[in-house]
């Protein structure tokens, strides 16, 4: 059996992991730590060690551009992985609302379409706290 796709099991078996790769699944862009550390309300340290964890798994992209890194979904062509992030993708939405709206608002944060501000701005919290 492939060793990577084992490991992507195992990411997604863990709840914030599985939070994240929903979240990236839905929001079908490029997120950083940043972004994701105020959408996910969890420290750099988890943020990054999760989301390294589905970019080792075979289920995320991750770019490097400026001081950002940006991950992404990491476009599958097995059936076995399209089945995977599939399953991942039907999670009942009510599940994870508040994770979207949140990242919807801090993703409107960017300017051209770029990540500008970092994790837990003031910007972000007098947004979220309207």
């Amino acid at each position: 059996m492939e060793l990577q796709y084992l490991d992507a099991l195992k990411a997604l078996a863990e709840p914030h992991r599985l939070r994240l790769c929903w979240l990236l699944i839905h929001v079908d862009q490029k997120v950083t730590v940043a972004e994701a550390m105020d959408v996910i309300g969890e420290t750099q340290y988890n943020v990054s060690r999760n989301l390294k964890m589905l970019f080792k798994a075979g289920l995320l992209d991750q770019e490097k551009n400026g001081k950002w890194v940006y991950y992404t979904l990491a476009k599958q062509t097995e059936k076995h992985w399209l089945l995977l992030v599939d399953s991942v993708r039907q999670l009942p939405a009510s599940q994870f609302e508040s994770v979207a709206g949140r990242c919807k608002l801090r993703l409107g944060m960017r300017v051209e379409g770029e990540c500008v501000v970092g994790p837990n701005s003031d910007d972000w919290i007098k947004l979220i706290n309207l």
